[in-house]
């Protein structure tokens, strides 16, 4: 085996899936090892949400304007006591665990510590976030599939 041919198994052993190749002819015997280069995966621990009320300026300039006085202070009202899970890490949002599966939580439903409320994608890695509050999902803040910032609101929970 003359030295060319060794560069041609070298090459190919580098282009494949082979991590090893052993060859013997007569009197010569060669071996030709890959290195591991596989890298490792490192992966970041989601920071747990952190929950503060809804500030209170925020819904009543929303409210419409021709809303009754008693309506707006019942919205204020109810506002103050709204917790909000934040975006622990910048990503993309989703609210379903795929395409054709249903979102992990609705607008009416219950939500209790550990539940998983939606997943972000943050380089590759799906991370599923988890409630830490107990209570009824009252407004989902952000559209499925867009991205988001760290500490973005993404829903609004009445404890």
């Amino acid at each position: 085996m003359d030295f060319k041919q060794i560069q041609e198994l070298v090459k190919m052993v580098n282009k494949s899936n082979i991590s090893e190749l052993s060859i013997e002819q007569d009197k010569f015997k060669i071996t030709i090892k890959q290195k591991d280069n596989e890298q490792p995966v490192y992966t970041v621990p989601a920071v747990a949400p952190v929950y503060q009320p809804v500030p209170q300026a925020a819904p009543v300039a929303q409210a419409p304007q021709a809303a009754p006085q008693a309506e707006a202070k019942a919205a204020e009202a109810k506002a103050d006591n709204l917790v909000t899970i934040k975006s622990p890490m910048i990503g993309t949002f989703y609210r379903s665990p795929g395409p054709d599966k249903p979102s992990f939580v609705n607008v009416g439903d219950d939500v209790a510590p550990g539940k998983v409320v939606c997943i972000i994608e943050a380089m590759k890695l799906f991370n599923e976030i988890e409630s830490e509050v107990s209570g009824k999902i009252v407004k989902v803040l952000v559209d499925d599939a867009s991205p988001v910032e760290y500490d973005q609101p993404l829903f609004l929970v009445e404890p």
